[in-house]
């Protein structure tokens, strides 16, 4: 805080100091407001350039220099022509360059993809496929972000890039932690604390984006957009937005896909030792689970509950939501071997 207010100190008397020796006296007052107005917006502007994506910076700051040469060629004539009608000619000097550097500016921001493509092309910003992937970005969406193994995965380093977190997505996670409902409020609250993980997390970038589409009511929809836009992949957890983003063509990152594919193989005749919890669906059946949270059904075992029991795996279901093990007691198993074998 202490440094801007030397910064606007120091704008304001350097704008003052200025007009005063090469201006008119009476213009040095409009030297110290021109200091202390763009001393503010340029703090302004460092404050919204924090959350920006560095393509959007370089195209906006590209597009603001080609604006103000252009400005400056087109007034510069009419300078050294009526100099000495000073307080016209900065007036028309001043708006000329906010006019021009600001539609140069715009243009800049609006194609910044497109310069972060042709820089990358001619090898100023990196090159190769392999680079280019790195650095796709990776859009969350909440039930990612209220489900929180993002953060564990990101604590492994196997996630890279830029994680993008879109206003429209904060906004419904706010609502959520807002909620009447304790367990809703529960889950928003441990988003937003998932989130501050994120943020703090040197092995990736997070990213905050005021990008939206008024026109679109869903989030599932606007993220499908948003993909599409910045040619990256959703990350998500939702079955309905990855069958949806599918459809259209973009690509997903489902982290339950990923669960699934990293859980333990097991084989049906395969033998294991398994804590009954709770009774089954099915008359005799007892349900215990693996350590990453594997549903084991076991046939005839509702009269050990509380116990540890060896089973043989007889099935297993894969389901979209996980996968479920069938088993059966080994001594019963056993037994029906061996009456099988002796006929």
């Amino acid at each position: 805080m202490l440094l801007r207010f030397l910064f606007v100190i120091f704008a304001s008397a350097s704008g003052f100091l200025v007009t005063l020796q090469f201006l008119d006296e009476r213009l040095s007052l409009i030297g110290l407001f021109g200091g202390l107005i763009i001393s503010i917006l340029a703090i302004l502007f460092a404050e919204k350039v924090k959350n920006t994506p560095l393509r959007v910076v370089l195209g906006g700051s590209l597009g603001l220099i080609i604006g103000l040469i252009v400005a400056n060629l087109f007034i510069y004539p009419i300078v050294m022509k009526y100099f000495n009608n000073t307080l016209p000619i900065l007036t028309i000097y001043f708006l000329t360059n906010c006019i021009i550097g600001y539609i140069g500016l715009s243009i800049g921001t609006g194609k910044g993809d497109d310069i972060e493509s042709w820089a990358s092309n001619l090898g100023v910003i990196g090159g190769g496929t392999v680079e280019s992937r790195d650095r796709m970005v990776k859009i969350i969406d909440t039930s990612v972000i209220i489900d929180g193994r993002i953060a564990d995965i990101c604590d492994t380093g196997f996630v890279e890039g830029t994680l993008v977190i879109p206003q429209f997505v904060l906004g419904e996670l706010q609502y959520i932690a807002d909620s009447s409902e304790p367990i809703k409020r529960a889950k928003g609250k441990r988003g937003l604390d998932i989130l501050q993980r994120l943020q703090k997390h040197s092995g990736v970038e997070v990213e905050i984006t005021d990008k939206d589409y008024p026109k679109i009511k869903e989030v599932d929809a606007k993220l499908v957009a948003l993909a599409k836009e910045s040619k990256g992949k959703i990350l998500t957890n939702d079955q309905n937005l990855y069958k949806i983003a599918e459809l259209q063509g973009v690509s997903v990152l489902n982290i339950n896909e990923l669960a699934n594919s990293l859980k333990p193989v097991v084989m049906p005749g395969e033998a294991m030792n398994i804590l009954v919890i709770k009774e089954g669906k099915e008359h005799g059946q007892g349900v215990g689970y693996l350590d990453d949270g594997t549903m084991v059904v076991i046939d005839n075992a509702r009269k050990l509950l509380g116990k540890n029991v060896d089973v043989l795996i007889t099935s297993i279901l894969q389901t979209a939501s996980g996968r479920m093990i069938f088993s059966r007691l080994r001594e019963e198993a056993k037994g029906e071997f061996a009456y099988a074998n002796a006929h």
